[in-house]
């Protein structure tokens, strides 16, 4: 009966950390499927050796060496793996059935919220991290760091040069930084205000229009042809005859 406690409690656990938590900020199908298939079979080997004498010790080595498959497989950012460790404590907790049972509910109540609040987005909602391509070969640290705050509108913490070419003219930098970017914006609204301004000085006024009136409507060049008359003095002179 304890061990279907723990069942129930690991299956509801793992069900909100992965699609509470992580599907609804992240948005990863793929991970959702490895966090669940890791859990439940960490919990299905922890449960089946917990009777043994060495259950403890296999489930930390079991714990271990999923770890480090998962691990060398695929590149996972660092949330994931906090994910994952994750998933994997709260099986391997449910598996080995502490007692009592409330430190066993109180152990995963505790992962769950340390990671609801860890990956909480406004918790440190400006910090970021970016690998930046310059067009430009900066040496320089002041000049390189003017051009990262213009370039990601915020304030450069650190940043790592991982390439120098001189030859293409760029530069790779690996960059933490606090997204800001009313640093920029005032600089934007000084710019577009002086143009603002400055445009009427320089606008040169349309000629105008001169629409056509009756007064001075075309007059009409079109001929007009007087009457021919020169049939008459042949009648004229036929008469006298």
């Amino acid at each position: 009966m304890t061990s279907l406690i723990f069942i129930a409690a690991d299956l509801a656990a793992i069900s909100i950390l992965t699609f509470v938590l992580y599907l609804r900020r992240h948005r990863r199908r793929d991970l959702v499927v490895s966090y669940l298939g890791m859990n439940v079979g960490v919990l299905a080997v922890a449960t089946a050796l917990s009777g043994s004498a060495a259950g403890l010790g296999l489930g930390l080595g079991l714990f271990g060496v999923l770890s480090i498959i998962r691990l060398r497989s695929t590149e996972l950012a660092q949330h994931e793996v906090a994910y994952y460790f994750s998933a994997l404590a709260l099986g391997l907790i449910a598996g080995l059935g502490i007692e009592p049972i409330w430190l066993t509910a109180s152990l995963m109540g505790l992962i769950l919220l340390v990671m609801f609040v860890g990956d909480h987005p406004r918790v440190l909602p400006a910090h970021r991290h970016q690998t930046v391509i310059l067009d430009r070969a900066l040496a320089e640290d002041g000049e390189l760091y003017a051009r990262l705050e213009e370039v990601l509108q915020g304030k450069v913490h650190s940043a790592t040069v991982q390439e120098l070419d001189l030859v293409n003219d760029k530069t790779i930098v690996d960059v933490r930084y606090a997204y800001n970017p009313r640093i920029v914006q005032p600089a934007i609204h000084a710019t577009i205000s002086a143009i603002t301004t400055a445009a009427p000085r320089h606008a040169v006024p349309a000629p105008p229009v001169m629409l056509p009136t009756e007064e001075t409507a075309p007059t009409s060049s079109t001929p007009v042809h007087a009457p021919v008359h020169a049939a008459d003095p042949v009648h004229a002179s036929a008469g006298a005859a």
